[in-house]
């Protein structure tokens, strides 16, 4: 009997984790198809002249054993202190017989999590919570009148239609104007109110202004008692080089295996008959070349695989999946001497810098989104560590709009000036920039959104296609939860459970950056 093949459509952490689990744990071969000349999708590093950039930011943290297990399987823990700890003599979180980040290359660091909002040239807490520094930064009048709109939301809660409704029934309507409705507008390109609840449902489910009242009482007082339901995580895990290191690892893996992992190879059509998938065709640089397999995995997006399917949708599936709404990402990349922002923190860092991974940029004057340091996700990212800081610079954007188009210089030239006129860089003091474009980053839930269910039934009736990951199921997923539509996918495969399952990962719509207590 001969080898049963699967064809799986994507290189990021959906498409190699589920070749992974296929080679390991199956007789069946995969074959990765990548369009792109690397691996790791959004989840990869790229690196300039020694520094490298983590294009969007990927903390690995999991509620999911089985996704820590498999992450510590390709990597292994950190069992000695990273270059900036060693150097600061900062607390670092060791495993017992775990690597040295200074001898060897493959390993899992384990870093402190610090990100906060930048607003009105301040710093408060990210998400929002009741501090001292938050009080003390918006005074006392406008705290009082953010409790009132509150108790106003509670007492009179919004059926909950769009995404402005979920916020103001959890946050009150001064609040949400303050922190969130600018933002959202910014991050989506569509005010909260265009935009459906279930975002919300799906990432801020957890949050509320009276968990964070509660929080604040709790830490107030030492109370430990009743800690509720979740908390944000403060450490996560983070390879040496970045997530695409990880990937990488992973690719290799496959292909030791027994699989094959093929870049530069675009999926253009699959033939389909009778509700099963044939084969598919793919542009290479051997030409055009056809793929049959016994299986179909795909990560594309589902506008793109709806347009490569020769048969098995009718025309009302095919445009849902054409309108379903994607916003685009641009990342710049700052190599500066410093950053003019003082560190007031208790937190000790290289070179004084402040110590957050990412800060959201809540200027009203400004299109950046976020800032990433990345000498405070991992001081190997960073060529000189010690003398220069490394920024990512995040704007979101649409394919094709102004941002889009401009080119690489004036981009980049646009954003220095941005960054340095709210006071966190001279502009003076930039050595090099770059500028990287990423389409569709974030599957977004407007639009045809609202009827992707009929579009999931007609895909699930092709017997062969299990569609996977973040853009396969245009469902706005973190690593973990990417990673586990693979592994269902995998079990659906084998008959562990149905295949319609595959779609329920993450459908609990719980917050992506809780842990339990």
């Amino acid at each position: 009997m001969s080898k049963k093949h699967a064809v799986i459509i994507g290189a990021g952490p959906a498409g190699l984790t589920a070749a992974y689990y296929l080679a390991k744990d199956t007789n069946i071969k995969p074959i990765v198809l990548e369009k792109e000349t690397f691996v790791g999708g959004i989840s990869r590093t790229m690196n300039f002249n020694g520094n490298r950039m983590d294009v969007g930011g990927h903390r690995f943290f999991s509620k999911d054993a089985e996704v820590v297990r498999l992450w510590n399987e390709l990597l292994p823990a950190q069992g000695a202190p990273a270059l900036d700890d060693k150097i600061l003599q900062r607390e670092s979180v060791l495993t017992e017989g775990g690597a040295n980040p200074e001898e060897v290359d493959e390993v899992f660091l384990n870093r402190r999590r610090v990100s906060r909002i930048f607003y009105r040239r301040k710093f408060f807490s990210y998400p929002v919570s009741l501090g001292m520094q938050t009080i003390k930064n918006l005074g006392l009048g406008e705290m009082f009148s953010i409790g009132m709109s509150f108790l106003k939301a509670k007492l009179s809660q919004r059926e909950e239609k769009t995404l402005e409704d979920f916020m103001v029934n959890r946050f009150g309507q001064k609040l949400y104007e303050t922190f969130f409705r600018d933002y959202t507008t910014k991050v989506w390109g569509r005010s909260p109110q265009q935009i459906g609840a279930d975002w919300g449902a799906q990432r801020i489910k957890g949050l509320s202004l009276g968990k964070t009242v509660l929080d604040f009482v709790k830490k107030t007082f030492g109370s430990k008692e009743g800690a509720g339901e979740t908390s944000l995580i403060e450490r996560f895990f983070y390879p040496k080089f970045g997530p695409g290191q990880l990937w990488e690892k992973m690719a290799d893996e496959v292909k030791k295996l027994g699989g094959e992992v093929l870049t530069s190879t675009n999926v253009k059509s699959f033939h389909v008959v009778n509700n099963v998938v044939k084969s598919a065709r793919v542009e290479s640089p051997a030409g055009m070349l056809t793929f049959p397999a016994d299986y179909f995995l795909s990560t594309m997006p589902l506008a793109e695989l709806a347009d490569a399917l020769d048969d098995g949708l009718n025309l009302r599936q095919l445009q849902i999946a054409r309108g379903l709404p994607y916003r685009d990402f641009i990342t710049v990349g700052l190599l500066v001497d410093k950053l003019l922002l003082k560190n007031q923190t208790e937190i000790k860092t290289l070179g004084d810098i402040v110590p957050d991974c990412w800060i959201y940029i809540q200027e009203p004057s400004v299109k950046l989104g976020r800032l990433q340091i990345f000498n405070n996700w991992s001081p190997y990212l960073v060529a000189d560590p010690k003398n220069s800081v490394w920024l990512g610079l995040e704007y979101f954007c649409n394919e094709g709009d102004e941002l889009w188009q401009m080119s690489d210089d004036d981009f980049i030239k646009f954003a220095t000036e941005e960054l340095a006129s709210i006071g966190i860089i001279d502009a003076a003091g930039v050595r090099y920039g770059v500028r990287v474009k990423v389409p569709k980053a974030y599957p977004a839930y407007f639009d045809t959104y609202e009827n992707i269910s009929e579009l999931r039934e007609a895909l699930d009736a092709i017997q062969n296609l299990y569609c996977i990951g973040r853009n396969g199921q245009h469902r706005y997923n973190n690593m973990d939860h990417s990673m586990l539509t693979a592994i269902a996918a995998v079990c659906a495969i084998v008959g562990k459970f149905p295949k319609a399952d595959v779609w329920k990962v993450n459908a609990e719509q719980t917050y992506h950056e809780e842990k339990k207590q």
